[in-house]
């Protein structure tokens, strides 16, 4: 099934104990249609560049089979560019740069062609314009998928609950939880969170796995033991690109999908933090997925 993702294409200098990456090409829509490529073909990606942005890249995109009509290319303008410093324990950074760009006056209009996607992923972008994209779609799409962070929390809270009261499956890190709902508990968190909309919570805990709660139900997916972690840039992204990846390509939205969904998701973001940004996923292919996949049911499997 058709899954339509809304984030940024951009580019990154990325800084971390193991090395300098420069105007490395990245971006939440980047790393999570890429991701998406390997489960589904049906993908649908809108987002803003500027005429810096390589059409090499765009080709590649393309050849995953994501539709980039609603790719807005701005003549004489740059994309968007961030730079962080990692710090050696790798779970902090340091946002060096932040130049908006061309995503300072993004205003997404999507195609009348994308308009009945059956799935949506809507990356972190303000939550006006996660608004604007639902309003635009023709009719409401199987699962509506968010994904925020605390800065929205901190200066747009209105505006964020307004979307939340329109989305199923909300994905947020454990600190972002625990503001967003007062509680300390994730348990009580997902509870609160689950009234102010979304039926679905992912808390992920970085390289401690995440958490899914859905129909007063609780799955833990674990995070791959790796001996290295060269970046962590667009894990989270990635983890919701295989995530919803999966979900378009299957034929149930049952809690057990969701769980295989889960893996899949964390399958596809261990193997993007053994490269600096999307060189790990460009160079993955079906059979290397599949180990992975095995290696992770290895990883929780036991029996009583």
């Amino acid at each position: 099934m058709s899954l339509l993702t809304i984030g940024t294409v951009a580019f990154d200098t990325i800084e971390t104990p193991y090395g300098k990456a420069e105007r490395i090409v990245g971006g939440a829509a980047t790393y999570a249609s890429i991701a998406a490529s390997y489960f589904t073909d049906k993908q649908r990606l809108v987002s803003v560049v500027g005429d810096d942005f390589p059409i090499a890249e765009m080709n590649y995109m393309k050849k995953r089979g994501i539709d980039l009509e609603g790719l807005d290319i701005k003549e004489g303008e740059k994309s968007f560019f961030w730079a962080g410093k990692y710090h050696d324990n790798m779970n902090s950074r340091d946002t060096l740069a932040t130049e908006l760009n061309v995503l300072a006056d993004f205003n997404p209009k999507l195609p009348k062609a994308y308009k009945d996607s059956k799935f949506l992923l809507l990356g972190n972008l303000t939550p006006e314009i996660q608004l604007k994209v639902i309003k635009q779609m023709s009719k409401k799409p199987k699962l509506i998928a968010l994904d925020t962070m605390n800065f929205w929390m901190d200066v747009a809270m209105p505006a964020l609950k307004k979307v939340l009261k329109k989305v199923d499956l909300l994905t947020i890190n454990d600190e972002e939880a625990r503001q967003l709902s007062g509680e300390y508990s994730l348990v009580k968190a997902a509870k609160k969170i689950h009234k102010m909309g979304p039926e679905i919570l992912v808390i992920k805990k970085g390289e401690h796995g995440a958490l899914l709660f859905m129909n007063d139900k609780v799955f833990f997916a674990p995070a791959m033991p790796l001996a290295e972690v060269f970046d962590p840039t667009g894990a989270g992204d990635t983890f919701a690109g295989g995530f919803m990846g999966y979900l378009a390509s299957s034929k149930s939205l049952n809690f057990e999908n969701f769980k295989r969904a889960m893996i899949y998701g964390s399958a596809m973001a261990s193997f993007c933090v053994e490269e600096f940004g999307i060189t790990r996923l460009k160079r993955l292919n079906k059979s290397q997925i599949n180990k992975r996949l095995k290696d992770f049911k290895k990883l929780a499997h036991f029996e009583l």
